[in-house]
């Protein structure tokens, strides 16, 4: 059962593992004995293979205790940081501030084959005694006798470009943090990921050092049944809240969240690329980035059908963005399918909408071009604000309509769009979210004092004009359809449009509500009412308690289940799935 008190938002929910074999060892006072053991007696080679972020002197400090006969630190056989650089520098486009090019690249590609060959002949040459190869690409070197993953969550990683960590072999020192996380986003964490993948098959322990001075370790079998396990219920990820210029009070009001003499902005609570799964193990927790669980089950997650399109991605993203107390978001414009794969090598682009969670009287949106706007006029304007010349006019080529709680509004990639202050923001898109491009942030300064990126050229091939005043409000606006309605629950379509891949269902009861499933995976979240209750029709999962505002998913493998309401008041829950 859920250790959650009803009404109350959870910042640091939990996945509960039935696992009473599972082998834990927190701190290096535990985890050093524990992996001796396991090297045993004789001559042993330990590898611990180290996702780039992971402080690797925090770890040979812990691990010096083993009393290795021979360490070979594997980031020494890699590129010089100057040559890393180099062969990175045309895919991550230096002269742009945001955007590179996803790679392709694999971690290999950045060893020297004969420093590796050294290596081996150098753990060749040992006879009796423990071996440590450790560092990022340790497991190049030689698999392991006893193979350690040490892992950390994304958003740590973030956190640690912003207190001063510097990529994996870089020159570049002191980079902002905008171009810390360029070259982690289209570089260093899709090498890595690929790596990982095939190793969180095969590995003897998981090293969690998420957080600094706490590492947790726990056996690859019972890791790899906590995600299996998690991939069969209802589950949700720990969220993360960060400040914004144009943030506002809603979350921190609503969440309890922690005073930070600013704002929050944006709340992930539905990104598995970038939240993470607090596994508790009788009580051990283990933080584990939530990708891992969408690379060790993507059928089970996923669905076949999902899965069978998009491979180990997981394809729907909620975000909430909190503009109550707080201002516009920057005006912005997203990729065409085809502009995201022939310039970034990205499959699929970021279609998406706005579900209005809470709304200030007056708030708004702003969606789609003015019926006859002239394109090259617009753009003229841009640039002069751009320059700073003088303030862009938006209202006069962008539409301004006003919205209210439960409104949802669709934004298909190609439209001019941005939320409007007082307005609480349930943004349901498909998952690659960093390709905004900003069109004018309203003449203000980022958090930093300095101007945010914008993104004119990358804009101005990207919006539709056809999507003009009369046509937003034929298809992205007001879109909302009954597709059910009895005395015990109405089910309704909220979007999205036929150009996008995502449906979002609206589900309203006093007492229960029905799922249909149709072979994909469901990001839910409770948009109305105190919490909901999640049931399944076959006894597969324990009862789920979903919060106000909270979001969970649930996996396909999780089967046919219905939401109730606990204390028969009326709830909401907005779902989203991938269209059949």
């Amino acid at each position: 059962m859920e250790r959650q008190v009803p009404g109350n938002y959870v910042r640091f929910p939990r996945v509960e593992v039935d696992c009473p074999g599972a082998r834990i060892a927190e701190g290096f006072a535990q985890i050093v004995p524990a992996l001796r053991s396991a090297a045993g007696t004789g001559k042993t080679v330990v590898s611990v293979e180290c996702y780039p972020g992971v402080d690797q002197q925090e770890l040979w400090e812990g691990l010096a205790a083993l009393n290795p006969v021979l360490v070979i630190h594997s980031d020494d056989l890699a590129f010089a940081p100057e040559k890393m650089d180099a062969v990175l520098e045309q895919d991550l486009l230096p002269q742009d501030p945001v955007f590179g090019i996803m790679t392709v690249r694999r971690l290999k590609d950045f060893f020297y084959e004969e420093k590796i060959a050294q290596a081996r002949r150098r753990i060749a040459q040992v006879t009796d005694g423990l071996v440590l190869v450790y560092g990022v690409g340790a497991t190049l070197v030689h698999p392991g006798d006893v193979q350690v993953v040490a892992d950390l969550t994304r958003w740590e990683i973030q956190l640690r470009y912003r207190r001063g960590l510097n990529n994996w072999r870089t020159a570049h020192t002191n980079l902002p943090k905008l171009q810390k996380y360029k070259r982690g986003f289209f570089a260093e964490w899709r090498w890595a990921d690929r790596e990982k993948d095939h190793l969180l098959q095969t590995m003897d322990f998981y090293l969690d050092m998420t957080t600094e001075g706490s590492p947790a370790m726990v056996d690859g079998a019972a890791y790899r049944e906590a995600l299996r396990q998690a991939a069969h219920r209802p589950f949700r990820m720990v969220p993360y809240f960060d400040p914004g210029v144009w943030g506002g009070h809603w979350m921190k009001d609503h969440f309890q969240l922690p005073e930070n003499g600013s704002n929050y902005a944006w709340s992930f609570d539905g990104v598995p690329e970038e939240n993470s799964l607090l596994l508790d193990f009788g009580g051990h927790l283990i933080q584990t980035p939530a990708l891992n669980l969408v690379l060790q089950q993507p059928r089970a997650l996923l669905g076949d059908r999902v899965h069978a399109r998009f491979g180990k991605e997981f394809p729907i993203r909620f975000d909430m963005l909190d503009t109550i107390g707080g201002q516009n978001l920057s005006l912005q414009v997203h990729p065409l399918t085809e502009y995201i794969q022939q310039t970034f090598n990205m499959r699929y682009t970021q279609d998406e909408s706005y579900y209005i969670l809470d709304a200030q009287e007056g708030s708004s949106v702003w969606l789609g071009v003015r019926e006859g706007v002239d394109p090259a006029e617009m753009e003229a304007d841009l640039r002069r604000a751009q320059a700073g010349e003088a303030p862009f006019p938006a209202e006069k080529y962008i539409n301004h309509i006003p919205v209210k709680k439960h409104d949802h509004v669709l934004i298909p990639a190609g439209t001019t769009h941005c939320s409007g202050a007082g307005t609480m923001v349930l943004e349901i898109s498909a998952t690659p979210y960093i390709f905004t491009f900003k069109l004018w942030d309203w003449g203000r300064l980022d958090l930093d004092g300095k101007p945010r990126p914008i993104h004119i050229d990358h804009g101005m091939a990207n919006i539709q004009w056809d999507r003009d005043t009369a046509w937003v409000y034929k298809n992205l606006v007001g879109q909302t359809r009954v597709l059910h309605q009895d005395e015990n629950y109405l089910a309704e379509r909220t979007g999205l449009h036929e150009r996008e891949f995502i449906d979002t269902i609206r589900l309203t009861t006093t007492t229960a509500a029905p799922v249909q499933r149709d072979g994909s995976v469901h990001m839910l979240n409770l948009v109305d009412g105190a919490c909901a209750r999640f049931v399944s029709t076959t006894g597969a999962f324990a009862p789920f308690t979903l919060h106000y505002a909270e979001t969970c998913i649930v996996p396909e493998a999780a089967g046919d289940y219905r939401i109730e309401s606990p204390d028969g008041s009326e709830i909401k829950v907005i779902l989203a799935c991938v269209r059949g």
